[in-house]
């Protein structure tokens, strides 16, 4: 479980392609290092993947066939970075909120609108099936990033980014059409498909 609060970012050293699966390599940044082990779960851009191999502060994963699909993994190339966050440690604060690193599609910047202070960036989901879980005010993480939505138009939502979210994280550096990672707050996803069953039932 991930708390949506990004720790670093690490770029990619290395790709190896294989049989319906790649390696990434990255540099992890040396306070994420710490009692690091084969087997611990970290999000790279919000996904959650597995440690396979630790070399000095060279950290492997293998990601499968579906995650390269779903998410914007598959399009990276080295010399790359991605969003860091280590797996939540029991009695850890909940900055963000509960994540579980199992991103449910991709989203592409439609637009950006910088002022002082800040940045909005508006990004457009693929069909309405998504938007229904999509909800002013609600939860989202974006590329592991936990975010509040300010709004929402048609099958397009904005977040509202303070400097802090723009230094610590990769989402300020996203530009008209890139593809971002998206995990739907799972509470909402609950209540809205338990809703749409009950009235199903109704009628």
């Amino acid at each position: 479980m991930f708390t949506g609060i990004v720790q670093g970012t690490a770029q990619i050293q290395s790709i190896v392609e294989k049989q319906n699966f790649r390696t990434h390599t990255v540099k992890m940044p040396q306070n994420l290092l710490d009692h690091l082990e084969i087997g611990a779960s970290v999000a790279n851009n919000g996904v959650c993947l597995t440690v396979t191999k630790i070399e000095n502060d060279l950290v492997s994963f293998d990601l499968m066939t579906e995650t390269l699909r779903i998410t914007n993994l598959g399009g990276l190339k080295q010399g790359d970075f991605v969003n860091i966050e280590r797996a939540m440690k029991l009695g850890d604060e909940v900055g963000g909120h509960i994540l579980s690193g199992h991103v449910y599609c991709t989203a592409k910047v439609s637009q950006r609108i910088p002022s002082e202070n800040n940045l909005q960036i508006w990004f457009e989901l693929p069909d309405q099936q998504v938007m229904k879980y999509i909800l002013t005010k609600g939860f989202i993480a974006i590329d592991g990033i936990s975010l509040t939505i300010g709004e929402v138009k048609d099958n397009q939502f904005c977040v509202n980014l303070i400097p802090e979210t723009i230094d610590r994280t990769l989402i300020a550096q996203r530009q008209l059409g890139d593809e971002v990672n998206i995990e739907i707050d799972p509470q909402t996803q609950a209540i809205v498909d338990t809703v749409e069953r009950y009235l199903a039932t109704k009628n």
